[in-house]
């Protein structure tokens, strides 16, 4: 796995943080903050989670939407490209890309059903047209590598793969997808901090192991804070917050 991630697209075009938290010029004008870009790009992270659960696919299929549709907002506006329409079509192109082809008419069935707000409620041939645009924008770049796979690996080798240490890192790494994290360090340092974080929890003793693999700790510890900020600034996230971010738009 590490292999083809070093030669990879993905680790090709990793990004800085500030290059991720940069606001499009066009959103700044309609007044939107770093604070409304993290916001909207974290709802529309759980509104893939929501459509997905609906038509039933794969978490993996999730994790490469999601990731899609935060590449796209290091390239292009929200204003340009409606993070409403841009989530599902993200859905869409993923369930393509990772062989669980989910059809346009079932998306567009759900969204109705989920949403009545009419600001929701685009067709089949809206998602088409967002589909080149959004293959465009990422240049055509569509590989993503996982924790997952990472994970399992990291758990079984350090002889933590019980069931609680299984679903608590196998929670954290799923919620690492309401942040940017993948755009910024590769997938094996995101799957090594949550296995940290959940040790912690769990009160195991993981020195010796992560000594003996020769990572940079202040590394994981640096991702593992991010983590642990986000969800204590996440009790901020009310939906009132989040709909008068996306009223800019």
């Amino acid at each position: 796995m590490a292999a083809n991630f070093w030669t990879s697209s993905h680790y090709k075009h990793l990004l800085d943080q500030e290059d991720v938290d940069m606001v499009n010029p066009l959103d700044k004008e309609k007044g939107v903050t770093v604070e409304d870009f993290k916001l909207i790009k974290m709802h529309m992270s759980n509104y893939i989670l929501k459509l997905a659960q609906q038509v039933k696919v794969r978490q993996r299929v999730v994790a490469t939407a999601v990731t899609y549709m935060r590449r796209v907002y290091t390239r292009k506006s929200m204003t340009e490209y409606d993070p409403r329409l841009v989530a599902p079509t993200c859905l869409y192109l993923a369930s393509k890309a990772e062989e669980s082809t989910v059809q346009a008419r079932l998306l567009v069935f759900y969204i109705k059903k989920l949403y009545a707000d009419d600001k929701y409620r685009y067709e089949i041939k809206d998602i088409l047209e967002m589909e080149m645009k959004i293959l465009e924008a990422l240049n055509y770049y569509l590989v993503v590598f996982h924790p997952y796979r990472s994970l399992s690996g990291f758990l079984q080798d350090a002889g933590l793969n019980d069931l609680s240490m299984t679903q608590l890192t196998w929670g954290l790494v799923n919620d690492t997808y309401k942040m940017d994290l993948m755009l910024v360090h590769p997938p094996h340092l995101i799957a090594l901090a949550c296995i940290y974080i959940a040790s912690v929890l769990r009160e195991k003793d993981t020195t010796v192991w992560y000594e003996e693999l020769r990572v940079d700790m202040n590394v994981i510890k640096n991702i593992s804070m991010e983590i642990l900020d986000f969800y204590e600034s996440n009790r901020m996230f009310t939906d009132e917050r989040i709909n008068a971010a996306l009223h800019k738009l």
